[in-house]
């Protein structure tokens, strides 16, 4: 009779000492930042040359962490949508597509750019304009996202 009583007892205790050290782990674990070792440069959004056709993001990426990690989607202030994609060519021909996932290497670099991986941003808001700047953020496989400034370029400017 008296075990009765003692395992809800234990089982209660076990769950709020658990509970207590989910968030000490969180708190001592969780950076101020991101927490994703990504750093981004020469991004910049080459608008269309036609309105109501789709743009394309480049930028340089590298990996500053010790552990690989793998871009999944991108989303861009300003846009209807953003896909990963990368080109290759096909018998001749180039060809591209969207792409599940990007993976970048620990203290390595990959470079969105053209003929290779880029983002693909659809549905452009006009207020999007050559000269200004728009934000996308990438995330990460497990959630973690890192967002950054991206330069607007009109169609006809330099890659």
């Amino acid at each position: 009779m008296k075990m009765t009583h003692f395992a809800p007892f234990a089982l209660a205790c076990t769950a709020i000492g658990l509970a207590g050290c989910a968030s000490e782990t969180e708190e001592s674990t969780t950076p101020a930042s991101d927490g994703v070792s990504l750093e981004v440069s020469n991004a910049r959004l080459m608008l269309p040359a036609v309105s109501d056709r789709p743009g394309a993001i480049y930028f340089d990426v590298e990996n500053t962490g010790d552990r690989n990690y793998a871009i999944r989607r991108a989303d861009v202030e300003g846009a209807g949508n953003a896909e990963l994609h990368g080109s290759m060519e096909m018998d001749g021909q180039m060809m591209m597509d969207s792409v599940g996932q990007v993976l970048v290497n620990a203290g390595g670099t990959e470079s969105f750019e053209p003929g290779g991986f880029h983002v693909m941003v659809f549905d452009l808001d006009p207020s999007l304009e050559a000269g200004g700047t728009t934000e996308m953020t990438l995330t990460v496989v497990g959630g973690k996202k890192k967002s950054f400034p991206v330069e607007i370029r009109a169609a006809g400017d330099e890659r």
